[in-house]
């Protein structure tokens, strides 16, 4: 029986009647008065009000101003001064050191072009491009996934309202972003601190507020602090800049994980029931809470678990290079690098808060649980072969350490001795019998086929 409108008990279809997102907003009418459905004359679509200013207008699964909106908010919370002039020459002076030092631990010249000393603020604005690659195309699977997941059947009877929920998703996980963006801007020591390069290419970046907030408690003086730091900036900026495949191989685990995402709209009626209780669709605040509970936060496929390992294992391998060379840079230099060197190690390893809510707002771990295993590796082998070799590594990607290296790394090519003076051609032949394996080598009584091994092992 259906009332005509405005008498009472009057209510609006609902356009998810035997959707999984009917026991959605079942469960959000629980939070309007008298627990009246958020179709019915109670509930006025007062959810979909209170999301309007989720759903403006905007390019791409996020909406960014959005999301620079939330993370500006969080940051202000605390106190956040622009670095003056001496800060900037501080960050020019101690970079400017710090890569004559590395100059005599790499042949991998300066990578540095400008630099820069920054508030959180500006980390926000000069670290969103590349946060926008990294970021989107998981938001772009998840927004799209709730829709994607349904029986053609189901779409045909939710309509236009199906894309609504789209826009409402890409919201809230645009706030999410927003305040995870917030509380690492309010962590992050460079612009490089997380081993990815957020930043520009050749820009050489200390935020301050966070290196004075660091510097605090450690028993060693700022000035120090701040060179070291700087010796872990410039290191990054020359591995970024003279190992061009890096950074598309760290951004390309990332969308490898986004590509393997999958949304089940099964699994989120399953779960609706016990996420939503308790919450109260006309407060946003209390709608956050969505993401937070991980509502949207599916089981990882064995797709995804591959992407992330290989994006935990080159972060470590970034990193443990960085600490290999600083370390080395440091050694008969610097007396309080020692105690600075451990307490980065562990809190890169460890991860902090604002690390650990990112990963869990869009799946990604940002820390590299195996730094030490790295910088083990890296350094076994310059003992062994030398800096030229250890840097040599990272001319190709398949030449990288593996997971089970990492678990042996004083292992890792452990046959390799420093070799006899080469000439550039000799140098040459020997690195591409390295790349190319025993087929490419011209060993006649080599048989391997066109399946055959394409990088080298261990035996070479």
């Amino acid at each position: 029986m259906t009332n005509n409108p405005g008498e009472p008990g009057d209510e609006q279809p609902n356009p998810f009647k035997g959707t999984p997102f009917e026991q959605l907003f079942g469960a959000l009418g629980g939070g309007l008065p008298g627990g009246a459905s958020p179709f019915g004359p109670g509930g006025g679509m007062a959810f979909f009000q209170q999301l309007q200013s989720l759903m403006q207008p905007h390019d791409g699964p996020l909406n960014w101003n959005a999301a620079g909106d939330m993370a500006r908010q969080q940051v202000a919370q605390q106190p956040d001064p622009s670095p003056g002039q001496r800060d900037h020459d501080r960050v020019a002076d101690s970079v400017r050191l710090a890569d004559h030092w590395l100059d005599a631990t790499t042949a991998f010249p300066s990578g540095v072009s400008t630099t820069a000393a920054w508030s959180r603020a500006e980390w926000l604005v000069e670290t969103q491009p590349v946060w926008k690659v990294l970021v989107e195309p998981v938001a772009a699977r998840s927004v799209t996934g709730l829709s994607s997941g349904l029986p053609e059947e189901m779409k045909a009877a939710a309509g236009p309202l199906v894309g609504i929920i789209g826009q409402a998703v890409g919201g809230m996980l645009a706030m999410q972003v927003g305040q995870g963006l917030g509380a690492l801007a309010s962590e992050v020591l460079t612009a490089s601190d997380i081993g990815l390069p957020l930043g520009a290419p050749g820009k050489a970046a200390l935020v301050m507020s966070n290196v004075k907030a660091f510097a605090e408690g450690l028993d060693v003086t700022e000035d120090d602090v701040v060179l070291y730091l700087a010796l872990r900036e410039a290191a990054h900026q020359r591995l970024f800049a003279h190992v061009p495949w890096l950074r598309e191989h760290l951004i390309g685990a990332v969308t490898d994980y986004a590509r393997g995402l999958e949304i089940n709209a099964q699994q989120i009626q399953d779960r609706v029931q016990e996420q939503l209780r308790g919450i109260d669709p006309t407060n946003l605040e209390s709608m956050q809470g969505l993401l937070e509970g991980g509502l949207f936060d599916p089981p990882q496929t064995a797709a995804q678990t591959a992407a992330l390992s290989r994006l935990e294992i080159a972060l470590a391998l970034v990193e443990g290079w960085v600490d290999e060379v600083v370390g080395q840079a440091t050694e008969e230099r610097m007396p309080a690098a020692a105690k600075l060197r451990e307490a980065v190690r562990r809190r890169r390893a460890a991860g902090g808060p604002a690390e650990q809510t990112f990963a869990a707002l869009v799946g990604l771990e940002l820390r590299p649980r195996r730094l030490r295993d790295a910088s083990t590796l890296w350094g076994g082998l310059r003992a062994r072969s030398g800096a030229e070799a250890r840097d040599g590594v990272w001319m190709h990607p398949d030449l990288l350490p593996t997971a089970a290296d990492l678990d042996d790394p004083l292992s890792f090519r452990a046959e390799a001795t420093v070799p006899d003076e080469l000439s550039d051609d000799e140098f040459d032949a020997e690195l591409r019998k390295l790349l190319d394996g025993p087929e490419g080598s011209g060993d006649p009584d080599s048989h391997d086929g066109p399946d055959g091994p394409s990088t080298p092992t261990d035996t070479e």
